[in-house]
């Protein structure tokens, strides 16, 4: 159990009531340590804001699946005319945006409730205040009535996480909005422009299109950039194909009110064209900036760079009692599960005599864009960049999925590939999936690769039939080989 230093007001204070500060605040309490736990949303430029929970929770991964799932359902509802369902008149079926957003909202608040509850039992005390640094072990919650309460700590986590950006062009923060308002829109988002083609721009691009709205998105240079590039293209193509539409290599130059509508102004980039639209909404999925401004890092003499904190593999700052977790550190994942566990390691590191560290090496992830796409461990590109091109083999090819038979719906993206050592036992070094429910196949194939997957050990593992999580025990045919990666049949 954690020593109790009466020098202090608390043994920790958290900043930030995100996944990874909730997570190590409730671990530290659990081992004995008095912690509090701040935490503030400001509202976004469009208005927007929501409880106790961070991104995740109220405008980030929940949110977004539960989109991702309504515009699955409508698809399924078309789908379901091929096996069989009368469905009457189904051209006319639509979803309602309002009622939508509410229930996606009523569960939001539900999950605001139950965090604070939470909270309370396990003894964590819960500020509501915005917090910065006076000095290295105090820290300031400015409240919402304005008043201030200065608080005491031996040790203190940082996990304020970030909030979305904006392009610096007139008229983006004025009339865009971004993921911390797609979600509670009180209208409908109509003729959609998303200006960014990162995971969250394609994700939000692609619900919109399945829930009925036209969706455009602007790309910069390339698709998902941070993601293998190969399966970054099938992605892309399976968009085009659902009626989303891209303008490639493009920047914005301005957003302008016309009427109750948006006039976007571009340029683009290879060609110098200028060019413009007319949308109902411009959202803006170009990247995260973290939440140090307010801080006062100053006062603490924390190392900052790029708008994230700096911090060594025991997420400790250059102020060894200061740390950090989740999306607020530089050059790390920016994950809710990897917030989560960083911040429980780290209480039990204080707390418990632990001295195990977070491993950020072979993180599953999951794109949920209608054609989901999940992955583990290096893209192509970066085993070839590691290894060398000689030194490695891809293991790949295309299925056809048995949910797609009868609504006969296209397989020509549907896809995955083994990236693995050439040589000795052929360690699996990347796995990557696009298909039906990519993130449920892909969590226990990530296990698999932590624990030292190799082809041998892949190629001899029975597969559940029929599935398309199988298709990974299937895969014999190399990029190398030059062969037809298209299955003959299914089942043989």
């Amino acid at each position: 159990m954690a020593p109790i230093n009466n020098e202090y007001d608390y043994d920790l204070v958290v900043i930030g009531g995100g996944s990874g500060g909730l997570a190590c605040a409730k671990e530290a309490v659990a081992l004995g340590a008095r912690v509090a736990c701040l935490d503030y949303v400001k509202p976004s430029p469009a208005g927007s804001k929501w409880g106790l929970g961070g991104t995740c929770v109220n405008v980030g991964c929940i949110p977004k699946k539960l989109m991702h799932q309504a515009a699955h359902l409508g698809e399924a509802v078309h789908e379901s005319i091929a096996y069989g369902w009368q469905i009457p008149e189904p051209e006319k079926i639509k979803p309602d945006w309002n009622k939508l957003v509410q229930a996606v909202q009523n569960h939001i608040k539900s999950v605001n409730w139950v965090t604070r509850v939470d909270l309370r039992d396990k003894k964590v005390e819960y500020i509501n205040g915005l917090g910065y640094f006076k000095d290295q072990h105090t820290i300031v919650a400015k409240m919402k009535n304005g008043t201030e309460r200065s608080l005491t700590a031996q040790n203190i986590l940082i996990a304020v996480g970030g909030r979305p950006r904006y392009s610096p062009i007139p008229g983006a923060v004025e009339y865009g909005i971004t993921s911390d308002d797609i979600f509670s829109l009180d209208r409908e988002p109509g003729k959609t422009l998303v200006i960014g083609a990162g995971y969250i721009g394609l994700e939000c691009a692609g619900f919109l299109k399945g829930l009925g709205y036209d969706a455009t998105i602007m790309v910069r240079s390339v698709v998902l950039r941070e993601f293998d590039q190969q399966m970054a293209n099938i992605i892309k193509d399976s968009l085009i194909e659902r009626g989303v539409k891209f303008l490639f290599t493009t920047l914005p130059s301005s957003v302008e009110k016309q009427g109750d509508r948006l006039l976007v102004k571009w340029t683009n980039s290879t060609t110098g064209e200028e060019g413009s639209g007319i949308f109902d909404t411009v959202l803006f999925a170009i990247g995260r900036k973290g939440l140090v401004d307010d801080l006062n890092l100053g006062a603490a003499g924390v190392e900052v760079k790029n708008d994230k904190i700096v911090a060594n593999d025991a997420e400790q700052t250059n102020i060894p009692h200061i740390y950090a977790v989740g999306d607020i550190l530089f050059g790390k994942l920016e994950l809710t599960p990897v917030a989560i566990h960083a911040g429980r390691l780290l209480a039990r590191r204080l707390y418990a005599g632990s001295t195990q560290l977070m491993d950020y090496t072979n993180v599953a992830t999951t794109v949920f864009t209608p054609l989901e796409y999940s992955c583990v461990g290096l893209s192509e590109e970066q085993a070839v960049k590691q290894y060398g091109e000689d030194n490695i083999e891809i293991f790949h090819g295309f299925y056809k999925p048995t949910e797609f038979f009868i609504p006969q719906k296209s397989v020509r993206y549907c896809y995955l590939k083994a990236i693995a050592e050439r040589s000795g036992g052929q360690k699996v070094l990347g796995l990557h999936y696009v298909g039906p429910v990519a993130g449920e196949v892909m969590q226990g194939f990530g296990a698999a690769v932590k624990a030292g997957l190799t082809m041998k050990i892949l190629m001899n593992t029975v597969g559940i039939h029929p599935t398309t999580a199988e298709e990974f025990t299937r895969l014999s045919i190399t990029k190398r080989s030059g062969l037809d990666p298209t299955p003959a049949t299914c089942c043989s």
